[in-house]
């Protein structure tokens, strides 16, 4: 049974850095896409980004375009998500989550589409 754990989450001020990690454990990642969503209080949850098990990732949203930057660490059984210059309305609980459909090759921007949940850690902005 895959387990995930996010964590490096915390307060940073506005144009600040923050790199979060999704570390798995019961079984390797190889064949996983890994997605990153989040949610703010009162909003509904959004996907943010994905990697596929052979590496290749984007981000859904254009507001992070060219701040978010996923990674994975196969051998570490660690996903990463290196978020800079953050903004206010980064503010949110981060989630990692986790599909095997067709060997992880294969990235959705819709968590019901993804059956392995990281508790999430929460990522404050504000000055």
């Amino acid at each position: 049974q895959l387990q995930l754990v996010e964590s490096g989450g915390g307060l940073v001020q506005p144009g600040g850095s923050l790199k979060l990690s999704c570390s798995a454990s019961g079984v390797t990642l190889d064949n996983y896409a890994i997605g990153w969503f989040r949610q703010a209080p009162g909003r509904e949850r959004e996907g943010v980004s994905c990697i596929a098990s052979e590496g290749t990732s984007l981000n859904y949203l254009d507001s992070v375009k060219g701040r978010f930057t996923v990674s994975r660490d196969n051998a570490k059984k660690t996903v990463y998500l290196q978020m800079n210059n953050l903004k206010p309305e980064d503010t949110a609980v981060y989630y990692c989550a986790a599909h095997n459909r067709f060997v992880g090759y294969v990235c959705y921007d819709s968590g019901n589409n993804y059956d392995y949940w990281g508790q999430g850690t929460q990522v404050t902005v504000s000055s």
